[in-house]
């Protein structure tokens, strides 16, 4: 090196600082039938080119390919190519945790759903707790909660505590509530219920903040448990072709966690992460302001605050009473005024603010409180959003579309809900519930996602279930509500340039074009030409997020 001119080291050490000038890789994907959105219209185009995490240029059919003896060229054999895909209302720790507890999801009755927690306790034997997801009593015979009592037969001494698919309800045995201190004389928190017998004997069942009673007595995760859990749940989403997320709702402690990922590049997808309010630190949080990662792999811009609970567990806040449940309106999960100081303080501090509503007189209460606010702080372009936007008032639903105001909805919950949401809700309000048609003629912006692990986070089932409105058996015939369907473009765009807006990332993934992101997934079926009922049958063969192959099948 000694040797060598000043000029020769100095070109030298340009090189080695600028890593992108000496190693920039090019590669061109062709015979695909690719496809994206440009200008609200589907285009097809033949072939793709991308340098490092850039796409460089989408080819027709008829244009001509480039040649260089540096370029990387993979046949894509005919299948098919779309933009990544987009999930704008998921829970990755949970899912990830959800990967390591018993799995509920198809517990086809309550003692069902014990044999299954049985099993996985079995093959589990170093925990002290045994924690699970994914029980539905409304797909059980009994179509009523489960007791401690059932659980305690099989697990008389060590603590079991399994939530429900929704999150919104969870099932305890008397160990666990021993261990919380859980006993006859104690009260129900606000936003909350323990579900007691005719004695006044807590049953096992905690509805939303109650949910905490139990909670707090399991310890937390330490940081390097969670990046542990968050990796796991990030691979296993790209293998179902997300290559980003909108985690809803996490805390100071799991922003943390992210940050470290994205520093060290451990991230397989994108992540733009709500921290949820109230949580611990939550204030110190907001005054930190907002992060996005050099590569854009992870973004903090926005807040998770949850109006009320779940329209399956009845916690879903109703104008009217439950129309199966006399003098039953459900729960707001804050006061009216604790609710607009979260709204208002971070309106103001500039952060987008995405507000769980299920029930009519949560999704009012959010409607109200984001018009008044939204014009005291002039933040109308933080394009803040409604999760869920389930059930909602005829006359509300022009207000999302006024006020700037996104619907994040995810279109399993509807054939999910199906079989008993009329129940809940008449026939009335029904027609105000799932109502993706009604929102889109009203010009409202509809961004998909799953709520995963509520829901699969495959999106092939959200977009089957937003195109045809019917489960994986193709029922109801023609489709539940039918007159609410989405096109197959309409839905595209929900999981995908919409998904992106509602993240205020428009300008880099969503679609693809030159100087856009090369986010995108390789398929095993052509998702325009598939009969509609086989859509939830799709596969995914490779997804690339920022111009990496981060999973093949």
């Amino acid at each position: 090196m000694n040797s060598l001119s000043n000029k020769v080291k100095t070109a030298l050490i340009i090189a080695t600082m600028s890593p992108m000038l000496v190693f920039a890789k090019t590669t061109l994907i062709t015979n695909i039938k690719g496809y994206t959105i440009t200008d609200n219209n589907l285009e097809s185009f033949a072939a793709i080119a991308f340098t490092d995490d850039k796409i460089d240029k989408i080819y027709s059919a008829t244009d001509k390919l480039p040649t260089a003896k540096n370029l990387t060229v993979i046949d894509g054999e005919g299948k098919t190519l779309i933009p990544g895909l987009i999930d704008s209302h998921g829970h990755i720790l949970n899912y990830g945790l959800s990967l390591l507890r018993a799995d509920l999801v198809n517990s086809t009755s309550e003692q069902d759903a014990i044999y299954k927690t049985l099993a996985y306790a079995k093959n589990n034997t170093e925990l002290t707790w045994i924690q699970g997801r994914g029980w539905n009593q409304t797909q059980w015979p009994s179509n009523a909660f489960p007791s401690a009592e059932s659980l305690d037969k099989q697990f008389p001494e060590q603590p079991v505590w399994l939530k429900r698919i929704d999150g919104h309800a969870g099932w305890a045995n008397s160990k666990a509530m021993a261990m919380a201190g859980i006993t006859k004389e104690t009260v129900s928190p606000e936003g909350g219920e323990i579900i007691k017998d005719k004695n006044g004997i807590p049953t096992g069942v905690f509805i939303d903040n109650a949910m905490a009673l139990i909670d707090n007595s399991i310890a937390p995760l330490t940081i390097k448990e969670q990046k542990q859990v968050l990796v796991k749940a990030m691979d296993s989403l790209a293998s179902y072709g997300l290559t980003s997320v909108h985690d809803a709702g996490i805390d100071t402690d799991n922003l943390n966690a992210f940050k470290e990922l994205s520093q060290e590049n451990a991230m397989s997808i994108r992540v733009n992460a709500m921290l949820y309010l109230p949580s611990a630190k939550w204030q110190q949080t907001l005054a930190g302001g907002k992060y996005r990662s050099k590569d854009d792999m992870f973004t903090f811009n926005s807040v998770k605050i949850q109006a009320d609970g779940a329209l399956g567990s009845r916690g879903a806040a109703l104008i009217e009473d439950y129309s199966d449940h006399s003098g039953h309106k459900g729960l707001l999960l804050n006061t009216p005024k604790e609710f607009e100081n979260l709204v208002n303080t971070s309106m103001r501090k500039g952060f987008q603010v995405n507000s769980h509503a299920i029930g009519d007189n949560a999704n009012k209460l959010v409607l109200d409180t984001y018009e008044k606010y939204i014009k005291a702080t002039k933040t109308q372009d933080l394009r803040h959003r409604v999760e869920h936007a389930q059930v909602l008032r005829i006359e509300d639903i022009p207000r999302f579309a006024e006020l700037d105001i996104i619907a994040a909805m995810q279109a399993t919950h509807a054939t999910s809900d199906k079989n008993m949401a009329q129940d809940r809700l008449g026939p009335t309000r029904i027609l105000g519930a799932y109502a993706w048609r009604k929102l889109l003629d009203a010009n409202a912006i509809i961004a998909a996602g799953s709520d995963f692990p509520v829901e699969s986070p495959n999106p092939f089932f959200g977009l089957h279930a937003s195109i045809t409105r019917q489960d994986h058996k193709n029922s109801p015939q023609g489709g539940w509500f039918a007159d609410q369907k989405m096109t197959p473009l309409e839905a595209f765009r929900s999981f995908t340039l919409d998904a992106a807006y509602s993240g205020h990332q428009e300008n880099i993934i969503g679609s693809l074009a030159k100087g856009k992101k090369a986010d995108f997934v390789l398929l095993d079926n052509n998702l325009f030409t598939i009969p509609e009922q086989n859509i939830w049958q799709i596969s995914v063969e490779k997804t690339w997020v920022n111009g990496k192959l981060v999973y093949k099948k």
